[in-house]
């Protein structure tokens, strides 16, 4: 295909991706404000120029065949980069009233991130946010494909497109029932002594899922997992109902009732919460603005004393 069908092929990859995110046509089309008509001939012509087929289709449902999700991932870069020069030039860049695109861990949206854009706007009270929430390997995906200009997230990523910097580390304990045995070792417990439990843990994609597994594995056993899930206050109200033991980060409020959080003395149950951009993507000065506040204060406060 010479340079101009690539043109011409070029402004059809926005109706692309909203098809593959949505994976649905009508609701694509809702959500980009077109005909589905219109949308689903569009989708057909680029698959007529391209020679290949991007999307098995389902009635209205589609999902991406093998030649769709290279394009998808190529087609994402390419509008990330379309997008950050359109946000510059409107004035996305301006430092005092621009916009900053920040994921961040679901459990970090109960106190931290709140308090630190509280503080952030009282010098910035302009910036504009758009803020992502979810799992650790969402986090990444939004980053690489620039929906994200920063993510506050744990593990922190090994990749050459990616740059982080560690900023805090969190504490994790053991959540028991309150009749539960070990309940009674305020000063704390080995993690192996919660080996015969069941575990409620996080699903897959969590950062922290691969985290605890790793530490119990280090306290030699396989967790038996009784629940998976992505919230933590609700596996800590699963621990109070006594379904079973839990490894959570501390909790913000008060104490769910009839939980009790322990410290473990073996492993170290400490995981580090970094700073992560892209590596090739210019950073707008309001995003330099609130990175370089992250570095400035500590992400999360001291965990209280049991």
């Amino acid at each position: 295909m010479d340079e101009t069908g690539m043109l011409a092929i070029a402004p059809r990859l926005s109706q692309f991706v909203a098809v593959a995110r949505a994976e649905h046509m009508t609701h694509a089309a809702e959500e980009i404000g077109v005909p589905q008509s219109t949308l689903s001939r569009s989708i057909g012509r680029l698959e007529t120029d391209l020679g290949v087929g991007l999307f098995v289709r389902t009635g209205r449902t589609v999902r991406l065949t093998r030649e769709g999700r290279t394009l998808l991932r190529h087609a994402e870069r390419a509008l990330a980069d379309l997008t950050a020069a359109v946000r510059e030039i409107r004035g996305d860049a301006d430092e005092l009233h621009g916009r900053v695109g920040l994921a961040f861990l679901t459990t970090l949206g109960v106190a931290a991130v709140p308090r630190l854009l509280r503080d952030f706007r009282v010098s910035h009270p302009d910036v504009r946010f758009d803020l992502m929430q979810g799992p650790h390997a969402l986090l990444l995906d939004r980053l690489r494909a620039g929906d994200a200009d920063l993510a506050l997230t744990s593990p922190l990523p090994d990749e050459p497109g990616l740059l982080a910097e560690p900023l805090d580390d969190e504490e994790l304990r053991l959540a028991v029932p309150a009749d539960h045995p070990l309940a009674a070792r305020p000063e704390g417990v080995a993690l192996a002594e919660a080996a015969r439990d069941p575990f409620i843990g996080f699903r897959r994609g969590f950062g922290m899922r691969g985290t605890v597994d790793a530490w119990c594995r280090e306290a030699g056993f396989v967790p038996r997992l009784a629940f998976e899930g992505g919230d933590a206050e609700t596996l800590r109200g699963l621990v109070g109902a006594g379904l079973g033991v839990a490894l959570l980060p501390v909790a913000a409020h008060p104490a769910t009732p009839g939980v009790v959080e322990l410290p473990v003395t073996t492993p170290r149950t400490t995981r580090t919460i970094g700073l992560v951009w892209a590596r090739d993507r210019r950073l707008t000065p309001p995003v330099r603005a609130l990175q370089d506040f992250l570095r400035s204060r500590p992400l999360l406060l001291p965990t209280p004393t049991p």
